[in-house]
């Protein structure tokens, strides 16, 4: 009971009560943590998506769409094909450091 509502609580508790990110966390576990949940609630596996999708996807949560998307692929939630203009969400998030996998 407790490791669930310690997971969740943090990140429910970034958004506001119409589903708003009121701020993307400086905190690097709890930004880790929101980021796993947005890649999961917007992002469906196995599909790719274009660099407007994704946007639009993240324009639904917070203004600053270029932040979440540039967190998401630094973080490995993301793969990005080089030229940017495709994303596939990971199944685990990569190594850290800004390294991107290129999407078929």
């Amino acid at each position: 009971m407790t490791s669930e509502s310690s997971r969740i609580r943090p990140v429910a508790d970034l958004f506001s009560a119409d589903g708003r990110l009121k701020a993307v966390p400086r905190k690097p576990a709890r930004r880790e943590a929101l980021l796993a949940h947005l890649a999961e609630s917007l992002f469906e596996d196995g599909r790719e998506y274009g660099e407007r999708e994704v946007n639009e996807a993240l324009l639904t949560v917070h203004e600053d769409f270029s932040a979440l998307r540039r967190y998401l692929v630094i973080g490995g939630f993301l793969a990005r094909t080089k030229d940017g203009s495709a994303y596939r969400r990971q199944q685990q998030p990569g190594s850290h450091g800004g390294a991107t996998t290129a999407v078929a």
